[in-house]
């Protein structure tokens, strides 16, 4: 019975925290005036695929409080997630969020490459967040680049 308070725990609190986040760190005018490249995603899109990979990310990390494993690499990249909006949406500051965002995939990839023959079911649910953070990263290189 622990385990799932454990689980409800990491499942909820990843998505509220970066949901204020993302709350406290609105886009807003100076975003939309930025140049952006032709693969950038609609604005709408990136609110229901955070919470998405929040979700997957907070299972991840019930599972190292559980069970051991990469768990340094799990919290390091969740404080850079939780640090890349408010440097580049509050601070408006794209190229500092580069070096976040840059940091935070590594640590992600290392994440993956570390539990892939221990948990590889951590592993695979780091997937689908490492393909959006690269899609993000290309993004926020590209706005660097443009503006």
């Amino acid at each position: 019975m622990r385990n799932i308070w454990i689980y409800a725990a990491f499942i909820i609190a990843v998505p509220v925290i970066g949901g204020l986040i993302g709350v406290s760190t609105l886009p807003g005018e100076w975003y939309a005036g930025l140049a952006k490249p032709w693969f950038s995603p609609p604005n709408w899109l990136f609110g229901p695929m955070w919470t998405t990979l929040y979700v997957l990310i907070g299972w991840v990390g019930a599972r190292k409080w559980l069970y051991g494993g990469a768990a340094g690499l799990w919290w390091g990249q969740m404080a850079l997630n939780f640090l890349w909006s408010p440097v580049f949406f509050g601070l408006k500051q794209p190229l500092a969020a580069l070096v976040v965002i840059a940091a935070m995939w590594v640590l992600i990839a290392l994440f993956i490459r570390r539990e892939w023959a221990s948990d590889r079911l951590s592993a695979a649910l780091f997937l689908p967040y490492i393909a959006w953070v690269s899609l993000a990263t290309a993004l926020n290189t590209a706005i660097v680049v443009l503006n």
